[in-house]
């Protein structure tokens, strides 16, 4: 890996969401000169998604080096690990340094209970909203967006909205151009407006939580 490569670490949990975790790999596995991905589990080995399937993780927790790029999934996983002391604590400690830090839906109540988003604006998925805006009274959530983009946390709304935060992030760390193309590879519309949000209507979500 060169100077000029940066590196994704993603988080993976027993119960996390597939597309949470696989639609911004697809858009960040286009440009495998500029995004080395790596996958960190409690151990080494299989874990298994709430979908059943297994992905490898190439890193345990404990001995995982310090990231770059930290991506955090949902998926059902989260509603057991918000109260995880061990794993929050883990998760903070490691995560903090982090250039970047960024969640794709309830992954970011993880990144709340963890403290590591004190003080941030973020935003989750909206049908799980009321519940994950529990998980960090000191994060001032964003009930209608897409994605949130606050200095150097990043957090998106449900599942699907992965993908549009991910071709954000890629046009941030690269250029527009460079997005566009994975975009166009994946032959994937993006929603470029981040505050494109018609899912928060939907579950009733407002702009602002009371």
């Amino acid at each position: 890996m060169d100077e000029k490569t940066r590196r994704v670490s993603i988080v993976l949990f027993d119960g996390f969401e597939l597309l949470d975790v696989f639609g911004p790999v697809e858009l960040f596995s286009m440009v495998p000169d500029r995004l080395v991905i790596e996958f960190v589990g409690p151990e080494s080995g299989p874990v298994p998604s709430s979908q059943g399937v297994e992905v490898v993780a190439t890193l345990a927790y404990d001995t995982a080096p310090a990231p770059d790029i930290v991506l955090v999934p949902g998926g059902p996983g989260t509603r057991s690990l918000v109260t995880d002391e061990r794993f929050t604590a883990w998760l903070r400690n490691w995560a903090e340094p982090a250039s970047l830090v960024t969640s794709v839906c309830t992954g970011s109540a993880l990144l709340a209970a963890a403290g590591l988003l004190d003080g941030y604006r973020a935003t989750s998925n909206k049908a799980a909203f009321d519940w994950v805006t529990t998980c960090g009274p000191g994060v001032d959530w964003i009930g209608r967006a897409r994605w949130i983009e606050d200095r150097d946390r990043w957090t998106s709304s449900g599942v699907a909205a992965g993908m549009d935060m991910a071709a954000a992030l890629l046009a941030h760390l690269f250029g527009s151009a460079v997005a566009d193309e994975a975009a166009d590879h994946a032959e994937l519309e993006i929603h470029k407006d981040s505050s494109w949000d018609p899912f928060a209507a939907v579950h009733g979500v407002s702009s602002e939580p009371s």
